[in-house]
């Protein structure tokens, strides 16, 4: 099947929005995270991402007199429950999801109790990923809550499961398949990317790709497989550049 860089797909989109991608790096040694945000309106925009002591992130507020809404914009973009495990979402869903697999449930069973964001009338689907490594190696999965209709009354629900991921292969979902009023949602399965082993390069790639005004902040990390350690991190925050 084809593979994509993610260069191509973010050059060719003014607003994706937000972003997951996960994957290995061609070795099969390295997991691959990445997440990033974007904003249109002056709320949006005026954000940073913040390192927590579990390898995870927060979103926070770049001034606070700034600030007018923190609903949806405010959260935990990704945490570490626990070592090997990495939760990757687009909103508050991290913490449900956290929950459930601290209680011994599952990432199905927390993202079936939630649904798409109420922000009428673009209804910004939630979007979350799953990442563990382990004995078995790396495996992930990725899920999409979306409306299916203008009104936002009829909820859809998707999960793609990777076992077994190819290595130098990842999966990039966005919330938005691109811009417009109101904002069209992401439709179709996640879009398969290339990875490569440099990291840096990696990050850069993505950084360098989104559209320049509209692109907030970005996270990766790389997570070695056998140990289900983060061997590198960085955050690239467009308000403290």
């Amino acid at each position: 099947m084809q593979t994509t860089s993610i260069s191509t797909l973010l050059s060719a989109n003014t607003y994706p929005g937000r972003g997951i991608a996960l994957g290995t790096t061609p070795s099969g040694k390295y997991a691959f995270i990445a997440y990033f945000i974007m904003g249109r309106s002056v709320n949006s925009r005026n954000r940073v991402f913040v390192p927590q002591p579990d390898g995870g992130i927060i979103t926070k507020a770049f001034d606070e007199s700034k600030m007018s809404d923190p609903s949806l914009i405010i959260y935990a973009p990704v945490r570490v429950p626990s070592k090997g495990t990495w939760i990757v979402t687009n909103g508050d869903q991290t913490d449900t999801i956290a929950e459930f697999i601290d209680k011994g449930l599952s990432f199905d069973d927390a993202v079936r109790t939630r649904t798409f964001e109420p922000d009428l009338p673009n209804w910004t689907p939630r979007i979350s990923g799953l990442l563990t490594v382990g004995e078995d190696g790396a495996q992930y999965k990725l899920n999409i809550l979306k409306s299916g209709d203008p009104a936002g009354e009829s909820l859809e629900r998707f999960t793609w499961e990777y076992p077994q991921p190819i290595p130098g292969e990842g999966r990039f979902l966005h919330t938005y398949k691109c811009d417009g009023n109101p904002i069209p949602s992401f439709e179709g399965e996640p879009e398969r990317i290339v990875l490569g082993e440099d990291f840096d390069a990696q990050t850069d790639e993505i950084w360098q790709s989104l559209n320049e005004d509209n692109k907030v902040s970005l996270f990766t990390a790389l997570i070695d497989v056998r140990t289900g350690e983060a061997v590198k991190t960085r955050i690239i925050n467009k308000n403290e550049k």
